[in-house]
């Protein structure tokens, strides 16, 4: 059972999760990259893109938080909410509203 009754209340664990700058720079090229493959994809009809932007979110969100965040990827514990708070900060950070 989840210790997050909402994605409300996940979303300020999250964020400090990614405290580290670096890390929040990765997982925004990792889903700008996630982004261009799945428009590949579209584009060329082939499936095959989408296994590349599965790849691409998850190495480059792992990257960080193995190599310079140092703690564990939220996607283990709560994957869902991860991955909604993955696209979240990705709008935050286009907003301004989370500085990178």
């Amino acid at each position: 059972m989840s210790r997050f009754a909402s994605f409300r209340e996940f979303y300020p664990f999250y964020l400090g999760e990614h405290a580290n700058a670096t890390c929040r720079r990765l997982h925004f090229i990792g889903s700008w990259g996630v982004l261009a493959l799945i428009g590949v994809a579209i584009a060329t009809g082939n499936a095959w893109w989408l296994l590349g932007a599965l790849v691409c979110g998850y190495a480059f969100a792992w990257v960080g938080h193995f190599f310079f965040e140092h703690n564990r990827p939220a996607t283990f514990k709560h994957p869902i909410y991860s991955l909604m708070g993955d696209w979240v900060m990705f709008a935050d950070v286009l907003r301004g509203r989370v500085k990178l």
